[in-house]
């Protein structure tokens, strides 16, 4: 159906008329026989994916650091402290109680601090409870925090001061009925973005964030609370260790590639630095449990490593944003997945 013109060959079909790289035998061969014998040399190489001159194919996060790590770090400190902190209550730990509220006060303040600084304005945080949406979890959580954060603030309050006793009480329920929230809708904030290494963990994400912050609240019980009260803040604190590590490593081997930037460049950097510490934490914890110097490691461990993984999570999504690999290879998986099913 092609003619050659003194401008070329007009109205070939490449589609049909050239072959490429790829097997035309149906054996994988790279040539075929014709009637005469003779071997037809592939004239085409294999197509091989590369986006527009190498650019990303989704918009990278514009949240920055250390703004947006610190801000899941802490919210997740402050609600695990508040229900740390409503056990201690109701079970005669007074000291425990008091300090765990008020590092939960003081956590959910910095952390709101943090946002506020990231969005630019303190206006578009309060623009965002004009409405409530159920399905958006930046709605939700704007939400959460609103009513989390007064909560935190007068039970920290009143139990420092320890005036309006009833007040105090209602207040510590409520930021312990919210505190689990506050912990772990930040993964389902993540995970609802495009971003390769947060959409496709959306499985454990919300487990390993359960995880890293009672590991922090427990280890920043350990620090402060005596060591006769001591004993609910080494649980949670173990509890979430080991749930912490466990998910982290679920989800990194079943996200395979997709899962590399969580070993690759400074993500795994932190998250190394974020699984050593908190192992060095937990067996600490275990080990030293009437040695206060041996508390006061365990503790800073524990919530050291709790804010390294928030930031290893963190650099991995902007990492899987910058490389186009990261968002069409899953895409032909399951492509490929489907046309196997069917």
């Amino acid at each position: 159906m092609s003619d050659v013109t003194g401008q070329g060959v007009e109205g070939a079909r490449p589609g049909r008329e050239a072959m490429t790289g790829a097997s035309t035998n149906g054996a994988g061969g790279g040539n075929r026989r014709g009637r005469a014998g003779r071997g037809e040399q592939s004239m085409v190489p294999n197509a091989e994916f590369t986006s527009y001159y190498g650019l990303p194919i989704v918009n990278a996060p514009v949240w920055h650091s250390p703004d947006i790590p610190g801000y899941l770090f802490l919210g997740g400190l402050a609600g695990a402290s508040s229900v740390l902190a409503a056990g201690a209550q109701f079970t005669g730990r007074r000291d425990l109680a008091v300090r765990s509220k008020a590092v939960a006060a003081g956590a959910i303040t910095l952390s709101a601090a943090a946002l506020v600084h990231d969005l630019g304005r303190p206006s578009r945080f309060y623009n965002m409870l004009r409405v409530l949406k159920p399905s958006s979890p930046m709605s939700v959580g704007s939400w959460l925090l609103a009513a989390y954060g007064p909560a935190a603030g007068v039970a920290g309050t009143t139990a420092v001061l320890g005036r309006f006793r009833r007040v105090g009480v209602g207040a510590t329920a409520a930021a312990a009925v919210l505190g689990p929230a506050v912990a772990t809708y930040t993964a389902a904030l993540l995970c609802d973005t495009a971003v390769p290494a947060w959409h496709e963990g959306y499985r454990e994400m919300p487990f390993l964030f359960a995880g890293s912050s009672a590991a922090a609240a427990g280890g920043v019980g350990l620090i402060t609370a005596p060591f006769e009260q001591s004993g609910p803040a080494r649980r949670l604190a173990v509890v979430g260790a080991v749930l912490e590590t466990v998910a982290a490593q679920r989800m990194e081997q079943r996200l395979g590639v997709v899962g590399e930037p969580y070993r690759q460049g400074l993500a795994g950097r932190y998250l190394k630095a974020g699984r050593a510490l908190t192992a060095t934490g937990l067996i600490v914890a275990l080990a030293g449990k009437r040695s206060r110097a041996a508390r006061m490691v365990a503790g800073t461990a524990l919530a050291a490593g709790s804010a390294f993984t928030r930031f290893g999570i963190f650099e991995a999504g902007k990492q899987s944003a910058a490389d186009p690999k990261y968002t069409v290879e899953p895409q032909r998986q399951r492509i490929s997945n489907r046309a196997g099913a069917s």
